[in-house]
């Protein structure tokens, strides 16, 4: 592949003397335009600690195209954080980042026509956007992954945000005084980096790495380790490489690489949020993928990763005790692994998982033989209350099945209400909808309610089901993605209070007791619900989003 591929057409002859006198305005040499324009995509944004030192590391990324003979120049995109907006309206707006900041990238990369491109990404919706739009584009490109927070200290004790979020129902519910929540809120997140448990962030950082299209081992090293500097000039120079082999993004993006990486979420007890992402990404890749194909790796593949929110280590002890390289030579090891799929580094994946380096008497990665449970976190759920199936996280330690009288609640606000006011029982089945892609808009997770459920001791004893969806860090027998979503007329729109729910996770079923016929009676009298946003970016998103069991991504009507 010629460097120069595209970029030849902005920079070279007499024609473009204009582009070149505008780029030499802003700093650039006439020998800065003679080399491949390679775009940094930098997901900073002031408002967070997952991507607030991401200016550093793009920095460093640069450093590395420069060093290895390519021109960088750095755009912006932008970020919602998921933890700040949960429970409000401006969660509605996380989702729906996803498809402008993977517009986003792919608009200046064709707009500017940059050769190749290396994301730098941080948040949630950052990571899966990033590889749609490399996906879209189909260049030579990476994404660095700018790591996990540290853990906080509170009492001696490590914690997460998951915590916080938790102790908000403890306190509602008098088990802890406001005191400890100031305390324990000025404690869980102690600088830069993404959420520090295995939630939606770090999942997503172990998808990339083994789906390919990050670099083995990067991703892991946290936020703030020094490491993470040397890293990011390493993508700046690999980028090059990449460049130069002609490798582009669909190269990598192969369904036996998708596995792989259904594979690493299964293991590692990953986000219900992945298989939202890995539908959206196979389907600007090409590759065919269905939600029932999530059911089929997961139930091949063992869980192995003792990681919050279920388990007792963050994101940070896996990199200590061997990374996700260590995953990925457990899988391989057990034949769990499609080994020739090609990554970013030019080498296999089972070439990568060769070189696991395990520290000694570690317990965060189980062994082959000591699984934490037999099958992976994943269930897919189908059912005459989820036809296209619903999602839901299983460490093994839940029960696995529930029965009981339905709590119908048609926001999360109103759930929320519920839950704080003391308004649910044991045995409960709350039911949230109109929350879903469309009828949100924006799918907003319910971080909020599930650990306000969990602080009041309900976590045990009650089941939660919704067209919306999870925080990774949401724990308990929390069923989201429910399709179709009520906002499409999907059975859930059907569900009456006192209705009774069963769920039956090794059945792979949830269903309403009530006969075919009365459903479709119920809807017979059913009215789509006027959107919520008339105008604006909600308004468009609403109009042109898919279902959750296709991704939730946006395509021309």
């Amino acid at each position: 592949m010629d460097p120069k591929h595209r970029s030849h057409l902005i920079t070279d002859g007499r024609d473009r003397a204009g582009a070149r006198s505008m780029f030499k305005a802003i700093g650039f040499t006439g020998e800065d335009l003679k080399k491949p324009l390679i775009g940094v995509a930098n997901t900073w944004i002031e408002t967070m600690p997952c991507n607030f030192h991401l200016r550093r590391l793009s920095a460093k990324v640069k450093e590395g195209v420069r060093a290895a003979g390519g021109t960088p120049m750095e755009f912006n995109t932008i970020a919602i954080s998921d933890g700040e907006t949960m429970g409000t309206e401006g969660m509605r707006a996380s989702l729906v980042s996803r498809e402008v900041i993977a517009d986003s990238i792919e608009l200046v990369c064709r707009g500017q026509l940059f050769d190749a491109v290396v994301c730098v990404v941080g948040c949630d919706k950052t990571i899966p956007a990033a590889a749609m739009a490399l996906a879209r584009l189909d260049l030579p490109g990476l994404i660095l992954y700018g790591g996990t927070i540290a853990a906080g200290s509170y009492r001696g004790k490590d914690v997460t945000i998951q915590d916080v979020f938790e102790a908000i129902g403890a306190n509602a519910a008098g088990k802890i005084s406001d005191a400890d929540l100031q305390e324990l809120e000025d404690v869980a997140c102690p600088g830069a980096g993404a959420c520090g448990g295995q939630y939606t962030a770090n999942t997503m950082s172990t998808v990339m790495e083994m789906i390919g299209l990050s670099p083995m081992g990067f991703n892991s090293i946290p936020a703030i380790d020094p490491k993470k500097d040397d890293v990011a000039y390493r993508c700046g120079e690999l980028v090059m490489d990449v460049l130069k082999r002609g490798v582009k993004a669909r190269d990598i993006l192969t369904r036996q690489a998708f596995e792989n990486a259904i594979a690493s979420v299964a293991a590692s007890g990953g986000s219900t949020n992945s298989v939202l992402h890995l539908l959206a990404i196979s389907r600007e890749a090409g590759v065919p993928l269905v939600i029932d194909d999530f059911q089929k790796v997961s139930e091949r593949t063992p869980l192995l990763c003792d990681l919050k929110p279920f388990g007792k280590y963050v994101a940070a002890d896996m990199h200590r005790a061997g990374g996700i390289r260590l995953l990925a030579n457990r899988l391989l090891k057990g034949k769990k692994l499609y080994e020739s799929a090609m990554t970013v580094t030019g080498k296999t994946i089972g070439e990568e998982a060769s070189a696991a380096l395990e520290t000694p008497d570690q317990a965060v990665i189980s062994p082959l033989d000591k699984p934490l449970k037999a099958t992976g976190g994943l269930v897919v759920l189908k059912g005459n209350l989820a036809p296209e199936g619903c999602v839901v996280k299983i460490s093994g330690h839940e029960r696995l099945s529930h029965r009981g009288p339905v709590r119908v609640f048609e926001s999360e606000e109103d759930a929320m209400k519920a839950v704080t006011g003391k308004q649910i029982k044991a045995g409960d089945v709350i039911v949230i909808r109109n929350e879903g892609p469309r009828g949100g808009p924006g799918m907003r997770e319910m971080l909020s309610v599930t650990g306000a459920i969990v602080g009041e001791g309900l976590g045990g004893t009650v089941a939660l089901l919704t067209d919306g969806r999870f925080s990774g860090a949401t724990r308990g027998l929390m069923i989201g993605h429910v399709s179709p979503e009520a906002a499409l007329g999907g059975p859930i729109a059907a569900v009456r209070e006192g209705d009774v729910v069963k769920i039956d996770i090794n059945q792979q079923l949830l269903e309403v007791e009530i006969s075919d016929s009365e459903i479709k009676h119920r809807m017979a009298q059913w009215k789509t619900p006027k959107p919520r946003y008339a105008t604006g970016v909600f308004a468009k998103y609403g109009a042109l989003v898919a279902s959750a069991s296709e991704g939730a991504v946006t395509r021309p009507k």
